[in-house]
């Protein structure tokens, strides 16, 4: 079990938040935040009929079949109750991005997305839908590094930096070294287009060494 990226995520979700976890895999999230009365109502939901009927096996052994429901969904697609908040993590920001596009009902206020890649691109699609990063949580777990965002309808516009490399955290200095260290290494590699490459990477690395 991803027990700090699942503890970071439910850090995000408010007593009075009608949770969907979309994509909830083994249902994790939603038997934490069962277990721990930390939402309202929670319902755990996947596009695949097997990780849901794991997510089904999972909360019955937890003996949380009456406080949790799971809907076989491709996004929010058959998601007919009324939910405030939602969960996507572990897909990467194309596919993040076409749920909420989409699938996605309007009275989502709070989205908390944890995707697996091009972070650039979510916070700054997210802005131009009307969602602002508010919090970031950078959690390193089992030899990986997950940014996990909560995004909700008010806040302040990011500046570029922080739509490159996330809000600040000064208790995570080893991500941004990490973040460093493979700007680096693009810098150095040689092909195609390399000296315009060469030119837009340095200039992250100046924006990055605010952070170091």
């Amino acid at each position: 079990m991803a027990r700090k990226r699942i503890e970071a995520m439910a850090s995000f979700i408010s007593i009075s938040d009608r949770v969907v976890d979309i994509g909830c895999d083994h249902a994790y999230l939603a038997i934490y935040l069962a277990q721990n009365q930390l939402c309202q109502k929670v319902i755990a939901s996947d596009i695949h009929k097997n990780a849901l009927d794991n997510a089904k096996r999972n909360i019955e052994i937890a003996q949380l079949d009456k406080k949790i429901s799971t809907i076989l969904s491709d996004g929010f697609t058959n998601i007919v109750e009324e939910v405030d908040t939602a969960v996507i993590s572990g897909m990467g920001t194309s596919t993040i991005l076409h749920i909420i596009k989409e699938t996605h009902p309007k009275n989502i206020k709070k989205w908390i997305l944890q995707s697996n890649n091009d972070l650039y691109f979510l916070r700054c699609s997210m802005e131009r839908l009307g969602f602002y990063l508010n919090k970031e949580e950078i959690v390193y777990e089992k030899g990986h590094y997950y940014v996990i965002g909560l995004y909700t309808l008010s806040g302040k516009r990011l500046s570029l930096r922080e739509r490159l490399f996330g809000l600040y955290d000064e208790k995570n200095f080893s991500y941004y070294e990490t973040l460093k260290q493979k700007l680096l290494f693009i810098v150095h590699k040689k092909g195609k287009n390399f000296f315009l490459k060469k030119i837009k990477l340095s200039f992250q690395l100046w924006l990055l060494k605010k952070y170091l």
